[in-house]
This record gives structure tokens, C-alpha cells and sequence, in this order.
């Protein structure tokens, strides 16, 4: 239906998972890329630290912290080498928290669909990480070294131009963009997303809708306002538009308060004629 459905729909033709991270302003490294999950760590610090208190000197520490990352041998070289051990462990895999581009890079069995939504929302500096990720398709742990790729993500980026993106991202991508439907495209995709409906009233909704995007609106309704409209409208058991049924649902097509107010009872009629 829209650009987020292209990347569902390549996803499931390739019978691949889809991994989608969420643009918005502040999103930071840790949130895209890995945490370190500490409240599991701090835990094995407590076992580890009362495994130690009630031991006969460093080797039952030493043997605590080995069996609690299945067997492993520990150095067992006093209190020194146990705190190593304790420290490799903590920040091993088990304790990493994959966020969606560490995710889409450790995938092992097949490549996934990445879906970096709406990455106009991010700032700059986020935009230049990106970037730095994209172009090799590793990233770098301090604590675990590069993790490369075993097989490279199919990457859709989207972006609804609230700001520009920056070049560089723009020469590593192809671009699409994605107009309105026609009104045969949009009937047939209206009909198809909402059960029950019938083909006079997706038209009616259909005509409406496209007449509503020729008005100068600050947010002009897009497909999935048109399907969430469809469905409102099915939900209250409309089977015909008017200008009262048309008032008490505008809230599902227009999201912008200066186009609220620029839509009249008196336009909505007009509209309706139109359509």
C-alpha cells in the first residue's frame, strides 16, 4: 500500500524476517545498534560477589564464575584472574542486548529485510552512523571486537521529507518515490484491506478522498488514512457518505488542526459533490 508495506511484502516473498527500526528525533546508538544488559550483569556480579565471600580463597571463585558460563575453564590465579574472568564474562554475548541493525547484521541462517522507517526523523549525527554501518555492513564492540555480516540485509530506508536527507546516505540508495494511487489502484486496494466492504461505498470513499488531496492541506490524507477511514466508516455500519457522516469521521483522514479548520460543513459538501 505505502512505502513501509513494500518492505512486509519483499519480506514475505523472500520468506525472510523483517527487522523494522523506528526513526524518531533523539534515537541514539544504543537504541539502534546494542545495549549491554545490565541488569542480568549486575545479578552475576551479586552470585559471583557471594560465591567469592563464601569460598576458601580464589578457586572456588574462580570455579563459581567457570561453571556459570557452561564450564569454561577459569584461570583460578587468586582474586586477580577470577575479577578477568568475571569481567570476560559479563561482557560476553549472553549479556548483549541486539537492537535492530545488530540484529539484521548477526542474522546467520539468511539474509533479513532491514526497514529503517521514517529516517528523515532522526537527526544528522545519527544519519552520518548510519552511514558508517551501511557501508560495510560490520560494527565495531569495544568489548567483543567487529562483528561482520555473515549475510547482507536488504535495506529499505523511507522518508516522509521533513527534512532533507543528506547526500551521501542518497548515493548509496535507489531512489523511488511513491505517488497517490490512482483512483482504480486505490479502489481495488481499499476493497482488498477491508472486508465486507462494498464497491459503491470504496468508491465513494475512494472519490472523496482523492477530491480531499486536491485541496491545499498542510497533511494530505495517505492510503492508510483512506483504509482507516474505510474502516471506521464499515465499524459504524455506514453504508452511504454525507455530510454528517463525513464530520463526525474527518478525525481518520485529517491529522493537521489548521486543516481540520479549513474543512467547513459547507466544504465538505462541496467536496462531496465533487466526488
Amino acid at each position: 500500500v505505502g512505502k513501509t508495506e513494500i518492505a512486509k511484502v519483499v519480506a514475505g516473498v523472500m520468506g525472510t524476517e523483517l527487522i523494522r527500526l523506528q526513526c524518531y528525533e533523539g534515537l541514539d546508538v544504543n537504541t539502534a545498534l546494542y545495549e549491554w544488559n545490565y541488569q542480568k550483569q549486575l545479578l552475576r556480579l551479586r552470585i559471583a560477589g557471594e560465591a567469592i565471600a563464601g569460598s576458601d580463597g580464589g578457586r572456588a571463585a574462580g570455579e563459581a564464575i567457570a561453571g556459570s558460563d557452561g564450564g569454561r575453564a577459569a584461570s583460578g590465579d587468586g582474586g586477580r584472574a577470577s575479577a578477568g574472568d568475571l569481567e570476560d564474562l559479563i561482557f560476553g554475548r549472553a549479556y548483549l542486548l541486539e537492537r535492530p541493525l545488530l540484529r539484521a547484521i548477526t542474522r546467520a541462517d539468511k539474509a533479513p529485510v532491514l526497514l529503517i522507517d521514517e529516517i528523515d526523523r532522526a537527526d544528522e549525527g545519527f544519519e552520518a552512523f548510519l552511514l558508517e554501518v551501511l557501508s560495510d555492513f560490520q560494527v565495531t564492540i569495544p568489548e567483543l571486537g567487529t562483528i561482520q555480516a555473515a549475510h547482507r540485509p536488504l535495506v529499505f530506508l523511507t522518508s516522509n521529507r521533513t527534512r532533507e536527507i543528506g547526500d551521501a546516505l542518497r548515493r548509496r540508495c535507489l531512489y523511488l518515490y511513491i505517488e497517490h494511487p490512482t483512483f482504480e489502484k486505490e479502489v481495488e486496494i481499499v476493497r482488498a484491506k477491508v472486508p465486507g466492504i462494498s464497491e459503491r461505498m470504496s468508491e465513494e470513499i475512494t472519490r472523496f478522498v482523492q477530491a480531499l488531496r486536491q485541496r491545499q492541506l498542510m497533511k494530505p490524507p495517505g492510503v492508510a488514512e483512506t483504509l482507516d477511514w474505510a474502516r471506521a466508516l464499515i465499524t459504524l455500519h455506514r453504508d452511504g457518505l454525507d455530510a454528517e457522516v463525513v464530520d463526525e469521521t474527518l478525525g481518520c483522514l485529517v491529522k493537521d488542526r489548521h486543516d481540520m479548520r479549513e474543512l467547513s460543513t459547507g466544504e465538505v459538501e462541496a467536496l462531496l459533490k465533487v466526488g
